[in-house]
């Protein structure tokens, strides 16, 4: 009797799950001619798990999250960079791009079922209190990490402003866990900063690319240029975990000439085939004003250097990539992390959405970075000493292959060909403030500006690799999470 009651249930969810996935097949194959047909075996056996959970798990379970944790198992399971949010995740994200949200400052991702952090932002709880790129985090407050999914683990560390959580981390070459108590806060974060660093030579840094970093890039280049002739500069995209592709387009705009072309994507869809270049269309929403008409003239023929490390990821590296290309500007620091993905973002129906990565993107020349990185004309290290080894994308479990080349060489240039972390040195958890009295990397970027020799650089190398070419410049730093 129970067997065929069992068996019964079984049918009912097997037509239930098909239903749904006739809707979600219509839907994405709206604009197709012939939909693809359904995997009826895997969905029985789907059926068949989610009967066996609703009878016999031993506490109750809802309909719903049986539901949406297997699709965020689905999305996950693909790359590190495609997943479900949730109402919450979704409206945070949404807020993220204008540049204000709350909670501790850190870019994360997940690894062997831990959160680890890739990158804290700067001036933020989390960067004030020492919190490293690398380090893993395995408890929040009294709750082990291990088991929770992304989004539950950035919801617990996300808060009111003024109330406390304490993160366990685990760090290498720490043998004991170490206790970090944080005061959650208002994260807002800057994406323009500008400075004339010494007479002539002009400083621009860009931390994150949100709606409106185009123009604000625009706007601190007319008040540079307001302090006097501009004989060089500096754009500094270390740290930098990407953000908005208009953004990174508008970006290049103002430093190319129009129609310029800045970056290519391509992925299975006509819609993912595209390419991007300096015009109003492809760095404008909208009906907006262009804000390219207030450029100060200096700005499209200046002589330039990008600063960039493996913290340089996703928009940042087209700009990097497109500017190299093309070039407008020599690009020092070390290789970046190597996000040559797209993401797109499909709202549903119930103020959820799927982050799903849709294309690869390919600089002006046609180079993927995906999981390679953006090779530097001239390796400066961090530090007089070096740099120390961080996460790249090339690290992360599941990553997208780069399909120009074998990946393999781009990860012996990051110091992990076997799987193994590279060497730990000194500089790996050394402090410096960016455009500090302690900015090598900066430094050398002005004597190269001056046209002086730099210390402690040398060539970017390109080390031949199966079906394409792999980077092979040296150290690395981390990517962030956010896209």
């Amino acid at each position: 009797m129970r067997s065929s009651k069992l068996k019964q249930f079984g049918l009912v969810m097997t037509g239930m799950v098909a239903g749904i996935m006739i809707s979600l097949n219509f839907s994405a194959n709206a604009d197709r001619s012939a939909p693809l047909p359904l995997p009826v075996d895997e969905l029985r056996a789907y059926a068949d798990v989610f009967n066996a959970i609703k009878q016999g798990y031993v506490e109750p379970v809802e309909d719903k999250k049986l539901i949406t944790d297997s699709i965020s198992g689905m999305l996950s399971g693909l790359d590190p960079h495609s997943a479900y949010l949730d109402a919450e995740a979704f409206k945070d994200l949404q807020v993220g791009t204008q540049g204000e949200f709350g909670g501790l400052g850190i870019e994360v991702g997940m690894e062997d079922g831990f959160v680890k952090v890739i990158s804290p932002i700067e001036d933020t709880p989390a960067f004030r209190a020492g919190v490293l790129a690398g380090d893993l985090i395995v408890k929040l407050d009294d709750t082990p990490v291990k088991g929770m999914s992304l989004n539950d683990a950035v919801k617990r560390m996300r808060g009111k402003p003024r109330t406390d959580i304490i993160l366990t981390i685990m760090r290498k070459g720490q043998s004991q866990p170490i206790v970090i108590k944080l005061t959650r806060e208002v994260i807002k974060v800057q994406s323009v900063k500008s400075k004339v660093v010494e007479p002539g030579y002009a400083y621009l840094r860009i931390a994150q690319f949100q709606e409106n970093t185009a123009a604000s890039v625009v706007e601190h280049l007319a008040k540079l240029g307001a302090q006097g002739p501009v004989q060089g500069l500096v754009l500094d995209l270390r740290n930098d975990p990407g953000g908005l592709l208009h953004g990174a387009v508008g970006v290049s705009a103002a430093f190319l000439p129009e129609e310029t072309l800045v970056v290519s994507t391509d992925g299975r869809t006509e819609d993912a085939k595209r390419e991007y270049r300096a015009i109003q269309a492809d760095y404008l929403r909208g009906t907006r004003d262009d804000f390219l008409r207030r450029l100060p003239a200096y700005a499209r023929d200046v002589p330039m250097v990008v600063l960039v490390n493996a913290g340089s990821a996703s928009a940042s590296e087209i700009v990097a990539g497109a500017l190299q290309d093309h070039k407008r500007a020599r690009v020092i620091g070390t290789q970046t992390f190597g996000k040559g993905s797209v993401q797109t973002i499909l709202p549903l129906n119930n103020n959820t959405a799927i982050k799903l990565t849709t294309a690869r993107y390919y600089t002006p020349s046609g180079r993927s970075i995906q999981a390679k990185g953006i090779a530097p004309d001239i390796v400066v290290e961090e530090t007089a000493n070096g740099s120390g080894r961080r996460v790249r994308e090339a690290d992360l479990l599941g990553h997208l292959e780069n399909d120009k080349g074998a990946v393999e060489a781009a990860k012996a240039a990051a110091g992990k060909a076997d799987g193994a972390p590279a060497e730990e040195t000194a500089a790996e958890t050394a402090r410096f403030e960016l455009a500090g009295d302690n900015d090598h990397q900066l430094k050398q970027a002005i004597r190269l500006l001056k046209g002086e020799d730099i210390a402690h650089a040398a060539p970017a190398v390109e080390a031949e690799a199966a079906g394409g070419q792999a980077a092979a410049a040296g150290a690395a730093q981390p990517a962030a999470a956010k896209q």
